[in-house]
């Protein structure tokens, strides 16, 4: 009888909850193996996952912003702003806000999954703004104190230069949040109106 039940284990199929914007309770089949359960749909379901397109549209939509921003400061057009990390907006800042903003208002403020967006997020954006935004200051320092050395240092060979713009200020840390919660309400908003429309 053990042997039975044991070998029946495998193909056996076990359901998980998650919460809906409705408030119900909606169960999602899993295929279970001996050793654990495997979804079904693992890698079907990216293209409709909303908190993830939403938090990298944050992302992008900072990572774009900067080019603008840098424009308004410099005087001077630079595309490669996109791709660079440091500068105004945060884009990180965006993202982790985008998400927290999304899963807290998808599952519930009151959720295990919000709590580790929320944490996910403040933790980012303590980085950014402190040991990032130090990592770039000395990098400033050092690439000062290269360029200084006498020409015949074997240092100088190579000619390194450490990137210095690591990191951001408080300032661009909260306008990256700002642009992160703007779209996580706006894009939480379009879904609750698909939904009851």
């Amino acid at each position: 009888f053990e042997h039975g039940v044991s070998s029946s284990l495998p193909a056996l199929r076990c359901a998980v909850t998650r919460r809906k914007l409705q408030g119900l309770i909606a169960y999602r089949p899993l295929l279970c193996s001996s050793s654990n359960c495997v979804p079904s749909e693992m890698f079907g379901g990216f293209d409709s996952n909303r908190s993830l397109i939403i938090a990298l549209l944050a992302c992008a939509i900072a990572q774009v912003a900067k080019v603008f921003t840098h424009w308004h400061g410099e005087r001077r057009w630079d595309p490669q702003k996109m791709l660079t990390s440091g500068g105004m907006p945060s884009s990180h800042s965006a993202a982790v806000v985008a998400l927290a903003t999304s899963v807290g208002a998808s599952d519930g403020l009151d959720s295990n999954s919000f709590a580790i967006a929320v944490v996910l997020a403040l933790i980012v954006m303590y980085d950014a703004c402190g040991v990032r935004l130090h990592s770039g200051k000395q990098a400033q320092v050092l690439n000062q104190i290269i360029w200084e050395l006498p020409p015949d240092h074997p240092v100088l060979e190579n000619r390194p230069v450490l990137r210095d713009t690591l990191g951001h200020t408080p300032v661009q840390v909260a306008a990256g949040a700002a642009v992160g919660l703007i779209v996580g309400v706006l894009g939480m908003e379009a879904q609750w109106r698909t939904v009851y429309e």
